[in-house]
Formats: structure tokens, C-alpha cells, sequence
């Protein structure tokens, strides 16, 4: 893997062109706090994390901005992240550490060579647990390029807005990642800014005193307003300027417009919130509809006789001056749109462009934009209908879907109802486009790495993608009814393979579990019998097949479908998909067993395996040396736990689930923190560790070197902390008779078209592979006997597949 191939989220960084238009401080604002900033930074006492935290439209991503073009200027920025909740790969680690390491290579001197060498040790590096990319990617390149190169004697990460990352594990993770990180050189320094959520703050609870932090809402007023002063004077000048440009010269507004009295009152109205003063000069200086004298009386007026919120204050004279001076029924049209087209923006799971959005709605693009026009000082709206249009700040959100605003305010949004309104156009646009092989596949073992960003694009187009991601979501956000059942059952029972397949193509079928789960908890058992049972079955087929069809979609239609039990809903449902191609059926179970799922990625024997308490992980042992985690639900590996040298013979988590011991043939046992799998402690021992055990309290942890032995030892727990588990499967060994026709490939998984080396045509679970011998019947090679580990036998019968089928 190359660095330009690294998994970037695209505008994350702060140089980016979704974030070129956003603004940094003025010359002499925030001076004060830009001074303790740099000083933490310079200096080599200093924790390595600064949490800034503040109310909403306090101006923490404004001060995130102008530290990293401070920084990105003297040369030691390493990388920046600005998180946006909404945007998949803002929202979440996936590509956090990936971005991070690709323009640190970038900022750097010297490191990039190291990363690339970190790459090429492990290319699957990317898909590795967060704290083992940091390490590789990021901490062990910094420390290899400093003693090498030229570097910064300090290398800065800003992040932004902590708090807008779905995962409050993931935030929790990252804080402790960060803070427990102590490099000498370079000095490592991390930003952090965040609205005091909850998430956040236990998370820095956690690691008390190895931080440095600020409460910006805390600032004393005085500073804050004469900030705010400054910033008020720069925008209205800019203002004069724009607007004397286009008219005459008895309209042009005179040099000290609007004056030093009107300043100190509006920036006595927005103090502490600098996202008020933003807005207001956004509004004012949008005079393509009234000039900037009317438009800001429209908010001294509006101040002068409202006693309701600053968010009142900052939103409702400009969705009013939508409507000024017109009729009753222009102002009812308007409104009703706004609550279309506005209020589904801001009940979007994700931000859409105007294109995506206008066919989600079925709305023209036209009507979209003249609704848009007058709010370009709440939202950012793109030129290009491409782009997707996204809040300014989410404040503007809160404010339309209050309930409390309900009666008081003309364009107030019903959220359940706008939500109901997305689910049914979630439910058409994929009835309309959703197709077996949508991405027009040549073979049925083509994998999904085959179809390239702009191939998804054109076969899945974005709201399309949209649809297929979110109207679970949407559906679990409304009043049950049911109707929404019947909905729901006709979709399912005709689309949800292709639904499947969508989700596989573009790399979510995992999330599919997720949809499931709470699909059924919004469905009332008694009324809806049938569809429970669907969604059961539905599980039931993902859990057995999700590995293979996110690896290869196609075989959703092949090997999931073959190998599905007889009498399963969902075999019976779409039977009429079963390969023509497969002349004889392998013989399989009547219904689903007592095996939920098989978890695939060891390479090495499992000597041990435990659930956590709550039933939510499973962890691993391995001959490979390392302790893996799983998610039960999903089946999806959380992390691998790497430091053992030798076997790990026993694995428990502790009775609270933060922590998870491991005992190895190295004579050591290790204690991991279950959240960021950090190494916690580690204990040498006298011999090997085979059996472990927490106490009820978990303040002693109990081992053994034997099952049956009585030479007991303990060990003393002074804290705890958090982890998560995860599930092996089995080695299959035996050797495959692959001669002409069909054949098995070489680690036994796939059965193939031309020999072992042949395309791959049919995906093989794990009970299906072969044992000591898997032989062709026929020398033409239609049929295949493979003798199974589990004591079945498989005969497989082929007729003749040529590569171009369709399938």
C-alpha cells in the first residue's frame, strides 16, 4: 500500500475545501487564550492534551482553525481533524488515524518514509484496532523520523469537536489514546475541542491529571465582548464595502455604518456566543432581498421586544424575512415548503447535495434552490448542485425542532413527522432502483474491491446509498402504526436481498445486523408476527453469511441462498434465486441449528474463548500470540491485543467488563484496558498460565497453571478499566483433488471454476469445507465430495458456468 493509498476522510482536515470558507480569529481576539495555547505547546512540562470545551457557538472550531494555520505556518502541524456528525467518515475512527498519518507524511520531514515502511510490514494496517494504527502509523514513525531527521521539536494534532463522533466508546478511546501518549522528541501535543457532553467528560475523568484544559464559556465577559466587538467592526466592514460596490451613491452606506452604539449592543446581545454575531452578519450581509439598513433593524427590533433565547434571537428574524410583507397565501406556500425541504435537511442522517436531495423528495432541484436562496446565512449552500448543502452550526437544528417552539414560531419542524416523510421516500427510491447484481458483476465470485468509487456512484447513486443506509433509521424515530408493518414486510419479502447487496457493495452489510435489531424492537409481537419472524430468519441469514457476502456481494445469491437451511423463512422467500448453474443441491439442514455465527480470522489454533458479562463481547486466546476481541451482535473483530511471545493459553474479563486478563506460555499475565486495548499491567510468572479468574469485586485476579492443578497464585487489582471480546474459528486441513471442471482452492474456502486456480464461483461456510480429503467424482469435474470436519459430507453438482454469465 502506498500513502495515496491510504483511506482519507475527505474534508476532515482544516485546509480542506469544505472548510476553506470557515473563519479563523481576527488580529487581537482570543489573544489571550492563543498565547496559553502555544505556550502549552512550547512547553516540555506540559501534558500532552489541551481539552478546550464550550457551550454550542462558543467559537471552539473557529480557535481549532486558527492554532492549526498557526501551527501549519511555524512548521510543526503535524495533522488536523475536524469531526461533523452526519458525515460517515467524519462521524466516526474508521479513516481518523489513516488521515492523520497521510498529512503528517505530508507535514513532516522525514516521517513519511517511516509510515510507508509501517505500510509495507502490514498493509492491512488500516483495518487494525485504533491504538495499533496510532502506534504504527503515527507514534513509532514520529519517533523513528526524530532520530533520523530533521523534525520539529514539537508535532501538534488538532482535533475538533470531539463530541460530534457517534461512538461515545470511540470518544472515550480516543481521550485516553491521546492522553497516555509521552514522547520525549518530538514533544507530542494534542488539541482537543469538544461541548462538555457527557461522553467527553467521562472520558476525561478517567484520566485525571494527565491533561490540561479550559472552559471557554467561562472566559470573563469582558474579554469575550470586546472580542466580539472586534469581530462585529470587521464583518460590517466588509459589508460597506460589498454593498457600495453595486450601488450608487445615495445609497451607499456612510464609513462608520452602523456605529460604535449599535456594535456594543449587538455584541452585548451575543455574548458568549460568537455562532449569534456569525449569523447576524451573514443575514445582514445578505442584501440580495432587502439592504443591510432594513435587515439589520429587523434585529435590533426583533432584540428589543424579545425575551426569549439567544437562539430565538440569532434564528427568527431571518426565517421572518422569508415572509415579510406578503400575502396570507404566499406566506402559507412558503412555509409549507420550508418545512418540505428544510425541514428534511435538518432530519437528514446525512448531509445531500440539491441533485440527491431534490430525487429523494421528489422535488425540483429549481423549487429546492429558491427555497435555499434566502437562507445562506443558516446554511452553507453550495454553486454546484453536487455538493451537499450542511447546517452552519447545528444550533439552527435545535432551534426549528424545539417542541417548546411548537406554538410560537410559524416555521417550526414536526421531527417525527418530516422523519415519517423520509422513510416513505426511502422506501420508493429503493423499490425503484434496487436489482439483483446492480453493479453489473461478469462472475459471482468477483469481490467488491473490484468496483471502483465512481462505478458505485453510477450504479448506486448517492441517495440511492442514502435510502439503503438510513430508513431504518428514520423508521425508528416515528410513532409505530400499522400500516408501517405492512410497509415494512412488503419491502423486505421482495427487495431485502438486493438490499443486502447494496449495502455489501458499498461496504455496510455489517451495519445490516444493527438495522435488524432495531427494526425489531419498534415492532409490536402480537400484531406483527410474520414480520418478526422475517426479521428472526433475516438475522439468522446475515450472521451465517456476512463475511462472504461483504467480501464477494454476489454470493448473497449463491452460497448464502445454497447453504441457508430448507425450511428458513428467508430460504423459501427467495429460493426462486438458487444458482441454475448447481445441477445437485448440497444436502443442509431442515432450519436453522444452535450455531448463531462463525467468527473467521484466526490464523491459528483458539485455546481459549469467553463471553463478557454482559454478553456483549466475546474475547479469544491463540497460538498466535494475541488476544482478539469480537462483537457479539454483529460479529464484526473490535481489536486485536498484541505483546504476548508465546501462546495464550487462558483469557477472562473482569465481572465489570472494563477490564481483561491473559494468561500465556511466555509466563506472563497481562491486563488490558477493554475500551482502548491498552496493556494496563503486566505480571512475570514462575510458570505458564493456563486457568484465570477474577474475584466477584474483581479486586483479585486468581490463576493457575492448570485445570486440575491446586498451585493457585493471585494477584492484587488496585484499578480497572474497559475491554472487549471476540471469537476464533478453526484451522481446516486437508489436501483438494482439483483436476479439471471445478475444483477447491487451496485454503479450502472456495469451490472454483477451472481448477484450484480457477475463478472463484461458490464460497464454502466453514461446517462445508474440507477435511482430510475432498475429491472430484467425476473426472469432468461436475460433482465435488468433500468431506467435512463436522462428519458431513458435501456433494456438490455443477453444469457447465461460463465466466460472462449473468448472475
Amino acid at each position: 500500500m502506498t500513502l495515496n493509498q491510504l483511506p482519507i476522510a475527505h474534508g476532515a482536515s482544516f485546509d480542506s475545501k469544505a472548510e476553506e470558507h470557515n473563519p479563523t480569529c481576527l488580529p487581537n481576539t482570543r489573544q489571550e487564550l492563543l498565547d496559553d495555547i502555544d505556550h502549552w505547546i512550547d512547553d516540555s512540562n506540559s501534558k500532552t492534551v489541551y481539552w478546550l470545551n464550550g457551550m454550542a457557538g462558543t467559537g471552539k472550531s473557529t480557535i481549532s482553525r486558527t492554532v492549526a494555520h498557526s501551527r501549519s505556518e511555524r512548521g510543526d502541524l503535524g495533522a488536523s481533524f475536524f469531526f461533523k456528525r452526519g458525515e460517515m467518515d467524519r462521524g466516526n475512527l474508521k479513516k481518523l488515524m489513516s488521515t492523520l498519518a497521510y498529512h503528517l507524511a505530508l507535514s513532516i520531514p522525514g516521517v513519511a518514509s517511516f509510515i510507508k515502511k509501517a505500510l509495507d510490514a502490514n498493509p492491512a494496517i488500516v483495518e487494525k484496532s485504533v491504538k495499533e494504527q496510532f502506534e504504527k502509523l503515527i507514534k513509532e514513525p514520529l519517533r523513528e523520523a526524530a532520530a533520523t531527521a530533521t523534525t520539529p521539536s514539537s508535532v501538534v494534532m488538532v482535533i475538533d469537536a470531539l463530541d460530534e463522533c457517534d461512538q461515545e466508546a470511540d470518544i472515550r478511546l480516543l481521550i485516553n489514546i491521546f492522553s497516555q501518549t509521552k514522547t520525549a522528541r518530538p514533544q507530542f501535543r494534542v488539541l482537543l475541542t469538544s461541548r462538555p457532553e457527557l461522553p467527553v467528560r467521562l472520558g476525561f475523568s478517567e484520566v485525571r491529571g494527565s491533561y490540561q484544559d479550559l472552559v471557554l464559556h467561562d472566559m470573563p465577559t469582558q474579554i469575550v465582548e470586546h472580542d466580539m466587538i472586534v469581530f462585529l467592526e470587521d464583518e460590517f466592514k466588509k459589508i460597506r464595502h460589498d454593498f457600495n460596490l453595486i450601488v450608487g451613491d445615495e445609497r451607499k452606506l456612510p464609513p462608520d455604518w452602523p456605529g460604535r452604539p449599535i456594535i456594543q449592543s449587538l455584541a452585548q446581545m451575543a455574548v458568549p456566543l460568537f455562532i449569534f454575531a456569525a449569523t447576524v452578519c451573514r443575514f445582514i450581509g445578505d442584501y440580495r432581498r432587502r439592504n443591510p439598513r432594513a435587515r439589520l433593524q429587523t434585529v435590533l427590533d426583533h432584540g428589543n421586544r424579545s425575551h426569549g433565547s439567544q437562539l430565538e434571537q440569532t434564528y427568527t428574524p431571518i426565517l421572518c424575512s422569508q415572509i415579510t410583507e406578503l400575502p396570507k397565501g404566499e406566506r402559507e406556500v412558503i412555509i409549507k415548503d420550508f418545512r418540505v425541504i428544510v425541514g428534511s435537511i435538518v432530519t437528514l442522517a446525512s448531509p445531500l447535495s440539491v441533485a440527491a436531495l431534490s430525487r429523494l423528495i421528489e422535488i425540483l432541484p429549481d423549487a429546492v434552490d429558491e427555497r435555499l436562496d434566502a437562507l445562506h446565512s443558516v446554511l452553507s449552500i453550495p454553486l454546484e448542485r453536487t455538493m451537499p448543502v450542511r447546517l452552519l452550526h447545528l444550533s439552527f437544528r435545535d432551534y426549528l425542532v424545539d417542541p417548546e417552539n411548537k406554538e410560537r414560531m410559524e416555521f417550526w419542524v414536526d421531527e417525527k413527522l418530516a422523519h415519517r416523510r423520509l422513510v416513505k421516500h426511502c422506501l420508493r427510491v429503493m423499490r425503484s432502483a434496487l436489482r439483483k447484481n446492480i453493479c453489473s458483476l461478469s462472475f459471482p465470485g468477483m469481490e467488491r474491491s473490484a468496483v471502483g468509487v465512481r462505478q458505485l456512484e453510477e450504479c448506486i447513486p448517492l441517495e440511492l446509498q442514502y435510502a439503503c443506509m438510513n430508513w431504518v433509521h428514520h423508521q425508528t424515530k416515528v410513532e409505530f402504526e400499522p400500516n408501517d408493518s405492512n410497509d415494512m414486510y412488503d419491502f423486505l419479502k421482495t427487495y431485502f436481498l438486493y438490499w443486502l447487496e447494496a449495502l455489501s457493495f458499498m461496504g455496510r452489510v455489517s451495519e445490516s445486523i444493527g438495522f435488524i435489531d432495531e427494526l425489531q424492537s419498534i415492532v409490536d409481537p402480537e400484531k406483527s408476527a410474520q414480520v418478526l419472524s422475517f426479521l428472526y430468519n433475516a438475522k439468522r441469514f446475515v450472521l451465517n453469511c456476512r463475511w462472504i457476502i461483504d467480501t464477494a456481494p454476489l454470493q448473497l445469491y449463491a452460497s448464502a441462498i445454497v447453504f441457508a437451511p430448507k425450511q428458513s423463512f428467508i430460504r423459501r422467500t427467495f429460493e426462486h434465486y438458487l444458482p441454475r448453474w448447481i445441477s445437485l443441491l448440497p444436502n443442509v439442514d431442515s432450519d436453522w441449528g444452535v450455531v448463531l455465527q462463525t467468527l473467521e480470522g484466526r490464523t491459528s489454533s483458539v485455546n481459549s474463548v469467553v463471553f463478557s458479562n454482559d454478553g456483549t463481547l466475546i474475547a479469544s486466546g491463540s497460538n498466535d500470540m494475541t488476544v482478539k476481541i469480537w462483537n457479539v451482535a454483529t460479529g464484526e473483530e473490535q481489536r486485536t491485543l498484541e505483546g504476548h511471545t508465546d501462546s495464550v493459553r487462558s483469557v477472562v474479563f473482569s465481572k465489570d467488563g472494563t477490564l481483561i486478563a491473559s494468561g500465556s506460555y511466555d509466563k506472563t499475565v497481562k491486563i488490558w484496558n477493554v475500551a482502548t486495548g491498552i496493556n494496563v499491567k503486566s505480571f512475570d510468572t514462575s510458570q505458564s498460565t493456563n486457568v484465570l479468574s477474577f474475584t466477584d469485586d474483581d479486586s483479585v485476579l486468581v490463576t493457575s497453571t492448570g485445570r486440575f492443578s491446586l498451585d493457585f497464585g493471585t494477584i492484587s487489582m488496585s484499578h480497572s478499566s474497559k475491554s472487549e471480546p471476540k471469537l476464533g474459528s478453526t484451522e481446516v486441513q486437508g489436501e483438494v483433488d482439483a483436476r479439471l471442471g471445478f475444483g477447491i482452492n487451496h485454503d479450502h474456502t472456495w469451490i472454483t471454476a477451472g481448477g484450484a486456480d480457477g475463478r472463484k464461483a461458490l464460497w464454502l461456510p466453514q461446517d462445508f469445507r474440507p477435511g482430510v480429503s475432498a475429491t472430484l467424482a467425476e473426472t469432468s469435474g461436475s460433482v465435488i465430495a468433500i468431506g467435512c470436519p463436522s462428519g458431513r459430507v458435501a456433494i456438490v453438482g455443477f453444469r457447465e458456468l461460463s465466466f460472462s454469465d449473468q448472475v
